[in-house]
Parts: structure tokens; C-alpha cells; sequence
């Protein structure tokens, strides 16, 4: 009698509770997604990556003519931080839809390490080389909005676009070397939240570069013929980035 009396009291309470988070709120700002046209700034953070294709054992030419196999594995192999900051317009096409224009700056680096499997210390360590690329990136994302309903102050909506991007930074004597350009896809997700001054906007995307942005001729115009076997080490690279940013509109 008792359990059953304790089991009633628990379902009593747990269906106030839900109803009481059912309620209604103050609706802050309640006519701000109504307007055609808005503009905004944005402040976060990004995570930088990228996958390369590895070519393998490469045949060297010495400069007395003889001919070694070495074999070079190249990649990054972290997830490197940085800083981005840009501006936004949003142009509403209906309940649901919003068109996005972004221009943002992505400060950050990608840290690399080239292993030559061929060359081997006495503990059978293979020789190492590291790269810091830094980047800074001109982007320039292009998305679609899609919102759920609003309720009280909050707004959960799923993005996705294409995303062009300008490498500003970059050495010429580097092991390895990007192209100036790149264009990612990218998709995401966020939640509007509206309070009584503006609205704040937290989003999380996942960027993944569409083309091959590895500079193919870079090792070319290397002049420490020693860095050409790792500048010609790998095949392909495609960038990866994750991104979390805070609208302020």
C-alpha cells in the first residue's frame, strides 16, 4: 500500500515538473526573426587538420647519380587551436529558411611530421622532421538555415553551405605547401537563444575541404634538394576544420 502510495506521489510529481517546463515564458525580442534583412558579428574558436595521401617508396637521385628508395609518412598529427572573428548577414526567405553571408578570419596552424621510415637511428627510431604551417584563413561561407519553431527564448536549427577560403600566410621554403585557394563544404548545428538585449548564438560546425590543395609544384623551387623527397612525399591533402562560434546579433 505504502509502495503503491510513494509510486503515485513520484508520477504526481514528475507530471508537475513537466508541465511547469511547458509553460510559457517572456517571449524576449519577439519580432526579430521577422526582419528581411540583419546583420551581426561573430567571435570563437576553430580546430585545424588536414588528411594527406601518402605517395610511399619514392626513388631519389643523388647529385652523383645514385638512386635511393626512401619511404616518408607525413602527417599532422594533432588537432592545432585557433582564433576566428568576422561579421554576418542574414536574410530571411521564411518561417524556416534563412540565407547566411559570413566573412570571418581564421587564425591557426596545423602542426606536421614527416617520418622517414628508411632512415633509422641506432634504436631504430625513424628520422623526424616537423612543420608549423600557420594559417590565416579568408573565408567566405555561404549557408542555408534551417530553424525548427521557436519556444519562449530558445531556436535549434541545423546549417549547411560551401565555404571559400583564402590562405593569406605561408613560407616558400617549407617542407610542404598549400594552395592559396580552398573550398570546403561544411554543416552544423546551433541554438538561437533570444535575450532581452540582443540575441546570442552558439554553433558547432564540421568543415571538410571538397578539393586537393596540396601545391604540386612547390618542390620545384625548393633549393635544399634534401627537403624535395618530403616535399614530394605526399600525393593529395585535404583540409578539416571544426568550428565553434558565438553569433551576437
Amino acid at each position: 500500500m505504502y509502495t503503491k502510495k510513494i509510486i503515485g506521489i513520484l508520477m504526481l510529481l514528475t507530471l508537475s515538473l513537466t508541465a511547469a517546463g511547458q509553460q510559457r515564458k517572456v517571449q524576449h525580442r519577439p519580432y526579430t526573426d521577422l526582419r528581411p534583412l540583419h546583420f551581426g558579428i561573430n567571435v570563437g574558436m576553430n580546430l585545424q587538420d588536414i588528411e594527406f595521401d601518402n605517395v610511399g617508396p619514392q626513388t631519389i637521385t643523388l647529385a652523383d647519380g645514385t638512386q635511393l628508395q626512401q619511404t616518408i609518412v607525413t602527417d599532422a598529427d594533432k588537432w592545432n587551436a585557433g582564433f576566428s572573428v568576422g561579421v554576418t548577414a542574414d536574410l530571411r526567405i521564411s518561417t524556416h529558411l534563412n540565407l547566411r553571408l559570413s566573412p570571418t578570419m581564421h587564425f591557426g596552424a596545423k602542426h606536421l611530421t614527416l617520418r622517414n621510415l628508411s632512415q633509422l637511428s641506432a634504436e631504430g627510431v625513424p628520422h623526424e622532421e616537423r612543420q608549423d604551417m600557420k594559417n590565416t584563413y579568408a573565408s567566405i561561407p555561404l549557408d542555408i538555415k534551417f530553424s525548427a519553431l521557436r519556444w519562449n527564448n530558445y531556436r535549434p536549427y541545423l546549417i549547411a553551405g560551401v565555404n571559400q577560403m583564402i590562405n593569406l600566410t605561408g613560407k616558400d621554403q617549407d617542407f610542404i605547401s598549400l594552395k592559396r585557394t580552398d573550398t570546403m563544404v561544411e554543416i552544423g548545428l546551433g541554438c538561437d537563444l533570444y535575450l532581452p538585449f540582443f540575441k546570442l548564438i552558439p554553433e558547432l560546425k564540421f568543415c571538410y575541404s571538397l578539393v586537393d590543395v596540396l601545391d604540386k609544384n612547390h618542390a620545384d623551387g625548393l633549393m635544399d634538394e634534401n627537403k624535395r623527397m618530403y616535399a614530394n612525399s605526399v600525393r593529395s591533402g585535404h583540409t578539416k576544420m571544426i568550428v565553434l562560434t558565438f553569433y551576437f546579433e
